[in-house]
């Protein structure tokens, strides 16, 4: 009778193991194709995305779509954007890296901007009335921080193929495309890098919303 008990007992732990597993290797597959969690540290993106939302991350947005101008786009700085080393795009929150847990060990190569130049566009600030200028059309960007200017520095990129501009909606504070204008790159990102766009809010509960991260521009 002990020695069914016995093994009944090894049965029962082999199967909570085996349970244990099965639903981290679920989670480990959701959140590496189709959808995962981000911590957002900084205040480049207000208002749209406030310091210490989480955010659920669509990795399929751009799978059948191509990423236009207004797009919000997460996505892997190395290469372009880690130089910065400014905390200005989200951490990764979850089990996508090892020791990630809850943005306990932040992934600093991780940012969140908004496309403001696509492959083919001259994106150039700023006009005499002070606005964004792509391809010649002023720009009237209602995302941006009230109070914000387009741009403090005057720039004007060319944007080659398979090549992304990015800018923060909070432009005073945020650390983006214009920060590396004349080192390797000159701020420009791959699309190849894209992760993918936020979808909604989930934590914290006041904030718990859909965004619509898209704001077409000409």
């Amino acid at each position: 009778m002990n020695q069914a008990k016995r093994q009944s007992r090894k049965l029962g732990w082999r199967f909570v193991v085996l349970a244990v597993v099965v639903i981290f290797v679920l989670l480990a597959l959701v959140r590496n194709v189709w959808v995962d969690v981000y911590f957002i540290p900084s205040e480049s993106m207000e208002p749209l995305l406030l310091s210490g939302d989480r955010v659920l991350v669509s990795r399929t947005s751009f799978a059948t779509e191509a990423i236009e101008r207004g797009d919000v786009v997460v996505f892997d700085g190395r290469g372009s954007f880690a130089p910065l080393k400014s905390g200005a795009g989200p951490v990764a929150d979850g089990i996508t890296a090892a020791g990630q847990w809850l943005g306990l060990v932040p992934n600093n190569n991780i940012y969140v901007k908004r496309v403001l130049g696509v492959a083919g566009d001259t994106v150039k600030c700023c006009t005499d009335d002070g606005l964004l200028e792509v391809n010649g059309v002023p720009v009237s960007e209602s995302y941006l921080y009230p109070g914000d200017e387009p741009s403090a520095l005057n720039f004007e990129v060319s944007v080659p193929q398979g090549k992304l501009w990015l800018m923060g909606d909070h432009r005073n504070v945020s650390l983006d495309s214009r920060s590396l204008l004349g080192a390797p790159g000159g701020g420009l990102i791959s699309t190849s890098r894209v992760i993918g766009s936020p979808i909604a809010t989930v934590w914290p509960p006041g904030r718990m919303h859909g965004i619509d991260s898209d704001s077409p521009l000409p």
